[in-house]
């Protein structure tokens, strides 16, 4: 199966319609920039903002843009000056608990699910409970008719490409799927926002 052809109209207007059943807002961009500038609409200046690891964020300038705007404070960032050994449980709860999450995810399905894989887990807490807000920017290449075709596209195609990135990044022999989180339904109408975008970003 090809996992790299963008969604069709149609396809983006069922996931509309079924999120929103599920109180999750979803809008859709024609470019990485303008999914750039929508994102940045939903983060309040002087938020504390957890940018996960994500290729689509970098490429479209969002994880720039909050570390170096000086409008946001970059938990990231912060967090990279702290001490794992001394103090590894308290950059755990800031890493869980920021005012804003934002990232990406591996796939999106047309009847309700939003897919999540993860090696370190790392970003899961901020994204189901921790974060009061969380922004995922998606290229339309990741829209898929069903669940069980976003655990194939996890495994098949996403997976495989961390691996390689994953190896450049941090010399690792390869990537794993050791959690795989659904967001499904929210509780919270204006917690989680999707921005769908129109062109192929990340993997």
């Amino acid at each position: 199966m090809d996992w790299t052809t963008l969604a069709s109209d149609e396809s983006i207007q069922k996931i509309i319609d079924t999120f929103k059943q599920q109180n999750i807002t979803v809008e859709v961009a024609g470019s990485g920039e303008e999914a750039k500038q929508k994102a940045l609409s939903f983060i309040p200046q002087g938020a504390n903002v957890m940018s996960m690891s994500s290729v689509t964020a970098d490429t479209i300038g969002i994880t720039k843009e909050i570390i170096e705007s000086g409008k946001y404070v970059a938990v990231k960032e912060k967090l990279k000056t702290m001490d794992h050994a001394t103090q590894g449980k308290e950059m755990k709860q800031m890493g869980s608990v920021p005012d804003v999450g934002i990232g990406s995810v591996h796939a999106i399905s047309e009847d309700g699910h939003i897919l999540i894989a993860s090696r370190s887990g790392s970003q899961l807490p901020a994204y189901t409970y921790g974060a009061s807000k969380v922004i995922l920017v998606v290229g339309a290449q990741k829209i898929v008719k069903t669940l069980q075709d976003g655990i194939k596209r996890v495994y098949e195609h996403s997976l495989p490409l961390e691996s390689v990135r994953s190896k450049k990044a941090y010399g690792t022999d390869q990537s794993y799927v050791n959690y795989l989180l659904l967001l499904n339904r929210q509780d919270d109408p204006n917690r989680v926002h999707v921005i769908i975008v129109k062109e192929v970003i990340g993997f």
